[in-house]
């Protein structure tokens, strides 16, 4: 299929040729893993989160050069473009096709490496609480699993086959192969929240996503100054009715301090009752901030739960 367009230039070429060639799979896409900007993307990405858990995602909306380049390279018109192994795979159609055929599958398996035991990290809290569980217990060893998704769970369960039995403070951890793929550094904390204690766990392989912050604990982290970028993305007549006293106004001026922002600055968006906010996260992740978080239930969470001088409206 030829496009009619003119010669790519070299330079954007190499650049193109180096991305598909040193990523063993390469999606090249609207939007990125977390946050699709189109059907056609989202649809590739679940197919490939339940086929390979590593794999790189291009922003094609980024950068409208490499956006037409792209098509001019593969000779293909639309967006998303899957490569595995340097080879163009195709588009959503086609992806489709061959995850219900079985060949992705393949294709992944040829490109991805087998996976080995994951290294995971159980802080002293988290050892005894497991200990004092499996202590009522007999017969079943503690399993984590992590989804495509990457939701966690942690249960009791026996060993299956493939399982990969994983050693740490003197407790056995089950993982299947999947999860091994996907869990390689989490570390397993045992914490007391709002909620009740409860294990918390962190996996540095997941895909960065918007995250929600109930109004006290973004007091905490305001306070404790865990958090400083903190952007109310009302308009001006909204502001003026009632405000967070150490929130930035998304105007002009804010979006120009944010974009210039590093990409792993901790953010938080908020409004009145956490809808809108939630939209404006979802964008910055879009951007490529890793660390977002939206007040849930806007200003007037905080006005009810931290700050009852505030006006509520």
């Amino acid at each position: 299929m030829q496009m009619g367009h003119m010669p790519l230039p070299e330079a954007l070429r190499a650049q193109l040729q180096q991305l598909v060639t040193t990523n063993a799979v390469l999606l090249f896409m609207k939007g990125n893993r977390s946050a699709p900007a189109c059907g056609f993307s989202a649809q590739v990405i679940k197919i490939l989160d339940e086929v390979v858990p590593d794999y790189e995602t291009v922003n094609v909306l980024a950068d409208p050069v490499l956006r037409d380049g792209i098509k001019e390279f593969s000779s293909w018109p639309t967006i998303p473009q899957l490569y595995i192994k340097g080879q163009f795979v195709g588009g959503c159609d086609i992806v489709k096709e061959m995850f219900a055929s079985g060949e992705l599958h393949k294709l992944v398996e040829g490109a991805v490496p087998p996976p080995s035991p994951p290294t995971i990290t159980l802080t002293e809290g988290a050892a005894s609480a497991i200990k004092a569980a499996a202590s009522d217990v007999e017969g079943e060893v503690l399993r984590l699993e992590v989804s495509a998704s990457f939701e966690n769970e942690l249960f009791f369960d026996v060993k299956k086959e493939g399982d990969f039995v994983v050693e740490v403070a003197g407790i056995s951890i089950l993982v299947d192969r999947a999860t091994a793929r996907r869990a390689d550094g989490t570390t397993i904390d045992f914490v007391d929240g709002p909620k009740g204690a409860g294990f918390k766990i962190e996996n540095p392989r997941e895909p960065a996503r918007v995250r929600s912050l109930s109004a006290k604990e973004l007091a905490r982290l305001l306070d404790a100054g865990e958090i400083a970028e903190l952007y109310d993305v009302r308009p001006e007549v909204e502001r003026k009715r009632a405000s967070i006293a150490r929130a930035r106004p998304l105007d002009d001026e804010g979006l120009a301090r944010l974009e210039g922002l590093p990409k792993d600055t901790p953010i938080v968006f908020q409004c009145h009752h956490g809808v809108r906010s939630r939209a404006a996260a979802d964008e910055a992740i879009r951007a490529g901030f890793t660390r977002v978080y939206n007040l849930e239930g806007g200003i007037e969470a905080w006005s009810h739960d931290v700050d009852p001088t505030v006006p509520r409206y």
